[in-house]
């Protein structure tokens, strides 16, 4: 039984540590330029070879999504490469914001078997 277990967290472990990061941790909303709308700034690393695409989405507390306004929704970002992503939301939504999330997409093509969705949230409070 224990032989089984360890075979299958070795199996796990490694990729556990093939994912990409996302901080800080605990964003802060500050207003931004234009009335009525916060901001924070989240500064992604992408830890992944296979994955070069990304989407944020914004939740609360149940994982309903929240509206939300960024430069890009779905980015791509090269492996080992930072990037910089500044996500605006109303200020009537900032009691409701739990979650900031990033998650891997993959193009249909890159597909070659069963495919690793990560997904990485930072939580807002």
């Amino acid at each position: 039984m224990y032989s089984k277990l360890i075979s299958c967290l070795l199996v796990l472990i490694p990729s556990l540590s093939n994912g990409h990061e996302l901080t800080p941790t605990y964003p802060k909303l500050r207003p931004s330029y234009i009335d009525g709308v916060l901001v924070t700034d989240m500064h992604m690393w992408n830890r992944r070879e296979d994955a070069q695409y990304y989407e944020i989405n914004v939740y609360d507390d149940e994982w309903n999504p929240i509206p939300f306004a960024a430069t890009e929704r779905i980015f791509q970002i090269d492996y080992l490469a930072h990037k910089e992503l500044e996500i605006y939301i109303r200020e009537k939504d900032e009691e409701k914001v739990e979650y900031i999330c990033t998650t891997s997409k993959q193009l249909k093509e890159d597909v070659k078997s069963t495919g690793i969705k990560s997904m990485i949230c930072s939580r807002v409070r």
